[in-house]
């Protein structure tokens, strides 16, 4: 089978189409002819080994060898041990904890990964939803998310932001988005009750009960000053120093001024891609597909998300040879 496959870290430049040995399914997992699969940050992340948390389980070269965690794709063969799918099933999932390996014609993954996909939900649909709607969906929740409150995203045009967006306008929430001046439009035309061009106008001050953070570009105090008394902070991606930051300093600015910093552990979660499905199927939230290309072009697609241009999700599309 192909595969883009990649042995050291660096830029997409180290990133090769190979012919690999097809994958047999263990006991308890399912083997998936892959149709499609969507590009995360955690990809940037591991392809360049930077930040350096992003080198955990494999210091000196990557633990594993073919990225890509949000697939979508059919059941082809099941393990001895596996009850709840069968040969034939349309499936997607996050396989991000099971060893990754989307970027590739087939793949092997536990069925505990794996979610069915409704019929009226297209391949590239479904992998644009496992990782990045469930962060967002989860970001929320650990926010507190309910009507009324007013809600700031920090990265808004990505793949997270373009969930949370939809699922906070779900819940009542007034929307407030931050991103660059291409994603504009689109996230008004997602619902967005207001936006702001962070190219033209800096982020001062506000009002705000909630603050996800999906690109954690600025200090601690920064976020502080924008939220309200009571407000909660939620951090799903930045830098590693904005981690420490809400470490150590996070406790201190909830006791004395009533504000809470929090940082998302991100948690692959099957209820949650069937909760994210059923919203899907109401027609509640669409994925905001960008741009697609192929399993050849897997290099020129990391490339463009880690560059920070795609409005919305980013999918390789993988042809199916009968």
């Amino acid at each position: 089978m192909k595969a883009m496959v990649y042995n050291k870290y660096g830029t997409t430049d180290v990133l090769k189409l190979r012919e690999v040995e097809v994958p047999t399914p263990k006991d308890n997992e399912v083997k998936v002819k892959v149709h499609a699969v969507s590009v995360n940050s955690w990809d940037w992340d591991l392809l360049r080994g930077k930040p350096f948390l992003a080198r955990i389980g494999g210091l000196l070269k990557p633990k594993y060898k073919i990225l890509g965690a949000d697939i979508a794709g059919q059941v082809e063969e099941i393990g001895r041990d596996v009850k709840h799918f069968h040969p034939g099933d349309e499936v997607f999932g996050d396989i991000s904890w099971c060893g990754w390996g989307g970027f590739a014609e087939y793949v092997c993954v536990r069925e505990d990964a794996l979610t069915l996909k409704p019929s009226n939900m297209t391949f590239e649909e479904a992998s644009a939803i496992p990782q990045a709607a469930v962060l967002a969906l989860q970001g929320l929740r650990k926010g507190q998310i309910q009507e009324g409150l007013k809600v700031l995203i920090n990265g808004a045009g990505g793949g997270v932001g373009t969930f949370a967006l939809q699922i906070a306008k779900l819940y009542g929430a007034e929307v407030t988005c931050v991103d660059n001046t291409g994603k504009m439009d689109m996230l008004r035309s997602i619902g967005a009750d207001y936006v702001i061009d962070y190219t033209q106008e800096d982020l001062k001050r506000g009002c705000y009960d909630l603050i996800l953070d999906v690109v954690g570009s600025r200090s601690i105090f920064d976020y502080k000053r924008l939220l309200n008394p009571n407000g909660t902070y939620v951090m799903v991606g930045g830098s590693f120093s904005l981690i420490l930051q809400i470490i150590f300093l996070g406790p201190l600015i909830s006791k004395i001024e009533k504000k809470t910093m929090n940082i998302l552990v991100h948690k692959p979660n099957k209820n949650d891609q069937n909760f994210l499905k059923d919203l899907f199927i109401a027609g509640t939230i669409v994925p905001i597909i960008d741009k697609r290309y192929t399993l050849s072009e897997v290099a020129e697609a990391i490339q463009y998300l880690g560059e920070g241009k795609a409005k919305g999700k980013v999918v390789i599309h993988i042809e199916q040879k009968n």
